[in-house]
């Protein structure tokens, strides 16, 4: 398959027409009464060795970064770790299985064997994140806004710290895609995007940008096929954007990159809004082997194939998707690979596996939370900086509260509000809980998964050996309401102003 990850994609048929030149029309934000959820489904019960499992894995984790994340250090054997931490040999061997999905740590075995620390990949986190998204039925509209909030900051950053190697790799994937044009095989341009989120130097831009990036390409594969010589017009007016957003990286001028950047995801939008989107011919993946080439365990390849195929089938909750022997039919593999692959999802809330006659693999709402903690490990790992996680989450935050603003929440909106700010302190709950109010109002649930990840990061690097001062929590509370009556009033360069001060201080109580 041919594709544009800016939002077209070039089919092995007659193909998708591409995004040419537009003007830099920026898609509003949605304004919603509340994020829309799943709907409820009877909670399945999870085992009290799994809770303890995870509880386990969580500890190792959180030493590994404590200690500066060691790679190749071997943190312990079976033997020292289980007698540490108190537990069965299962229950220490599902937390292990945990530390190796997410890829921070590798059990090895033999002499000299033990835990040994790995660098974290957020790739598999990734897609999962793509396909709850996916699930939760974002909008094309949500998607832009948060490309358009992020992508053009990228682009400006970029062009303020691009180095030497940055500039080859950015000559380079123009080259490629230069090469590509006109001819008949694909060209693949989600590259120049996801390059340019790694050249500014923010680790966080860089896999929000790739959330982004798979999300349009997912959304792009359902519209309706054009000619091939419409496909072949467009991908080169899509090179040349490429080429003068690159050109105004290399050159320093981030004005000009980030306004060019705005003007090219405008017409992207244009593009994807005038297209019908057929959501229900979701495509399977196609057969093919289950060894990936990765070096990943094969359980991890087979949760991911099983994965994509239960959203290919429009994710049915509480339905069956196949019992335990048909599983192994299917996928071809081995029942201690199959099990692991299992337990790999049930960390995820995608499926259970359910005993006893009408059982089987039951397909549950997928729950973003293993995920989310697993990109908060990656980004931890690359090194972020305080100011790296503000200038993110800043942008996301003025997004949410202009839109909020916008609307001057009333009723049980202003009330919801109004008791998040209350809440702080109480029963375990922080002063994030009146963001997360604000991003969920706003109804963009893009945001709101990105600043869950952003919250989970600060809370990470704010917590202190003691606890907080109540003259801190009070200021914190006196600034949300501030906040918020600028909100309340609908002034929204105020309401602005005071989040950007808000979140300025909390950077200071990073370390």
């Amino acid at each position: 398959m041919t594709s544009t990850h800016t939002g077209v994609v070039l089919g092995d048929e007659p193909a998708d027409d591409a995004v040419g030149a537009g003007t830099p029309v920026a898609p509003e934000l949605p304004v919603a009464p509340e994020l829309q959820r799943p709907a409820p489904t009877d909670p399945v019960p999870v085992p009290d060795g799994d809770k303890l499992a995870a509880r386990v894995a969580r500890s190792l984790e959180d030493e590994i970064i404590d200690r500066g994340w060691p790679v190749g250090e071997v943190l312990g054997s079976e033997t020292e770790l289980r007698e540490r931490f108190g537990v069965s040999r299962a229950v220490f061997r599902e937390a292990v299985r945990l530390v190796e999905h997410h890829q921070v740590g590798r059990m090895r075995r033999g002499p000299n064997g033990g835990l040994v620390v790995t660098a974290p990949d957020a790739g598999p986190a990734t897609r999962a994140l793509v396909i709850y998204l996916e699930f939760l039925g974002t909008s094309v509209e949500d998607l832009l806004a948060a490309r358009l909030l992020l992508e053009p900051l990228a682009a400006r950053l970029a062009a303020e710290t691009v180095t030497e190697a940055g500039i080859e790799e950015l000559r380079e994937v123009l080259g490629a895609e230069r090469a590509g044009l006109g001819g008949t095989g694909p060209v693949n341009d989600d590259h120049v995007h996801t390059l340019v989120g790694r050249v500014s130097g923010n680790p966080v831009l860089q896999l929000f940008t790739e959330v982004l990036i798979r999300l349009t390409y997912r959304y792009a594969r359902t519209y309706r096929r054009t000619s091939r010589g419409d496909v072949g017009a467009a991908t080169a007016d899509t090179h040349r954007w490429h080429t003068d957003i690159v050109d105004a990286v290399i050159a320093g001028d981030a004005a000009a990159a980030e306004t060019r950047l705005v003007t090219h995801l405008g017409s992207v939008g244009d593009w994807l809004l005038a297209r019908p989107m057929r959501r229900a011919e979701i495509r399977r993946p196609p057969p093919g082997p289950l060894e990936d080439g990765s070096g990943r365990k094969l359980a991890e390849v087979v949760a991911e194939r099983m994965h994509d195929d239960i959203a290919a089938d429009g994710w049915q909750i509480g339905s069956v998707f196949g019992s335990e022997s048909d599983l192994l039919e299917r996928y071809g593999v081995s029942r201690a690979v199959l099990r692991e692959a299992v337990r790999l999802l049930e960390h995820h809330s995608v499926a259970r596996m359910r005993r006893g006659p009408g059982g089987g693999l039951v397909v549950a709402a997928p729950d973003p939370t293993a995920s989310i903690h697993t990109m908060a490990l990656c980004l931890d790992h690359l090194g972020l900086s305080g100011h790296d996680l503000r200038v993110v989450r800043e942008a996301v935050e003025l997004g949410c509260v202009t839109t909020v603003t916008a609307a001057v929440p009333a009723g049980q909106a202003a009330d919801r509000l109004q008791a998040s700010i209350g809440r702080a302190g109480l029963d375990g709950e922080s002063g994030d809980v009146f963001h997360a109010e604000l991003a969920e109002l706003a109804g963009n649930p893009v945001l709101v998964l990105f600043l869950r990840i952003i919250t989970e990061l600060w809370s990470r690097h704010s917590r202190t050996e003691r606890p907080p001062d109540p003259s801190t929590s009070d200021e914190v509370r006196r600034v949300h309401q501030a906040i918020l009556d600028a909100v309340l009033a609908g002034d929204t360069v105020l309401a602005r102003h005071r989040v950007r001060r808000h979140l300025q201080a909390l950077t200071t109580w990073w370390h």
